[in-house]
């Protein structure tokens, strides 16, 4: 596999596979089976929601065991779980299973995502900004991918049947298979592991957990970084949400126009990500970090104004990019700043955050939507993004980079 493919682009197909396994299991279908297992709405977003809970607590520590045990060890472990938990969904006959193997299931992103992240740190260079970016359009792509090939599975009988089980276990097949294509073209790629040090006994391999975690969440500059990408986040979960039911019920837009806003938006952020990677390589990150906070603050801000279709497909587009920039960059910088024996515990913070950031938009957005307005809401998120400007940009330093 390493012949044919380099370290880099086979990492790359790795990770698409994999979030292409884990979107196949989540949408449309995840809703769709609690539903046909007598979920009701408020379970149902439990059911959806439950993984990213996992990634909250699991992403810190799983970064900081790669740092210790190597990163080889540990994205294996969690690509185990991007391969077998698919099938497992056969098993489920009621919700409450149904909940528990959704919380084991997040255990696969949980540990995949940070130290993936940390393996193309590893190998970037001075590329970060450019390789980090690649890496992560290429894994959207595998997310995009899955929600409608899941959608195409569940749909495959042309008649108006009810869904039944058997249309749920052929989408987790197609699930498993995804994710044991992952497992075993990355065995064929992880061979060496320099992080990982022989002959360390449980003691100092305990201690080297706790201290690289201490380490990392004590530099201000990591945290601080990592938030900017939290609350730009914290917009996206809120669009994701809300974005849709504003354009119909707000907007008089219909479903489909709905679903092209959305889709325009993550179509622009897939695209302008490795150029802005590369651009943040050679002139800097902090620059293009302000630039995309400012850019989806006010793209942000402006939907609640917009009834028009075009206009909130400019906006949309403009957020697309103000998220480019962001993490394209984010991401980055964390990695240039942290020792390099750190990456994985680096990277286990940044994805904790972005977490966080992703959870709480919807809820934050959905509270002050319900309190107030779309039009409040939406400027009380933006406004919060804007304050936090200054904060990163006097308590993160950067060396001027020039071509």
């Amino acid at each position: 596999m390493t012949k044919i493919l380099s370290p880099f682009t086979a990492l790359c197909s790795v990770g698409f596979f994999a979030r292409l396994s884990y979107a196949l299991a989540r949408s449309p279908v995840l809703p769709l089976f609690a539903l046909y297992l007598g979920a009701g709405p408020e379970a149902i977003g439990f059911s959806v929601g439950i993984s990213t809970v996992t990634g909250i607590f699991f992403k810190l520590p799983s970064g900081a065991l790669s740092d210790v045990i190597g990163r080889k060890k540990t994205m294996l472990i969690g690509l185990l779980f991007f391969a077998f938990m698919p099938f497992t969904y056969l098993l489920i006959k009621d919700y409450t299973l149904l909940i528990v193997i959704r919380f084991l299931h997040g255990l696969a992103t949980a540990i995949y995502g940070p130290v993936s992240m940390a393996v193309v740190a590893d190998i970037a260079g001075g590329k970060k900004g450019e390789m980090l970016s690649w890496f992560s359009s290429i894994t959207i792509i595998g997310n995009l991918l899955g929600a409608p090939l899941g959608g195409f599975i569940l749909h495959r009988s042309p008649d108006a049947a009810p869904l039944s089980m058997t249309e749920f276990h052929y989408a987790y097949l197609a699930s498993g298979i995804a994710g044991l294509l992952s497992l075993i073209m990355a065995l064929s790629v992880l061979r060496g592991d320099k992080q990982a040090e022989k002959g360390m006994g449980l003691k100092e391999a305990s201690r080297r957990f706790i201290s690289g975690i201490k380490e990392v969440i004590s530099d201000k500059r990591i945290v601080i970084t990592s938030n900017m990408e939290g609350l730009q986040n914290l917009t996206v979960g809120a669009l994701e949400a809300f974005l849709p039911i504003y354009a119909v019920t707000a907007a008089g837009l219909n479903e489909f126009q709905a679903g092209l806003l959305w889709g325009v938006q993550v179509l622009v952020t897939i695209l302008s990500k490795p150029v802005m990677g590369k651009i943040s390589d050679k002139y800097g990150r902090k620059p293009l970090i302000i630039a995309g906070m400012i850019l989806c603050a006010a793209s942000f801000a402006s939907v609640p104004l917009l009834k028009n279709f075009y206009l909130l497909m400019i906006s949309a587009v403009f957020f697309g990019f103000g998220e480019a920039f962001v993490t394209s960059s984010s991401a980055a910088l964390v990695a240039d700043i942290c020792k390099e024996k750190h990456f994985g515990t680096a990277m286990g913070t940044f994805g904790t955050i972005f977490d966080i950031g992703h959870a709480a938009g919807p809820i934050l957005a959905g509270f002050l939507i319900a309190r107030f307005n779309y039009l409040y809401a939406f400027w009380i998120m933006s406004g919060i993004m804007m304050a936090a400007l200054p904060v990163f940009v006097l308590g993160v330093k950067e060396e001027f980079r020039v071509l």
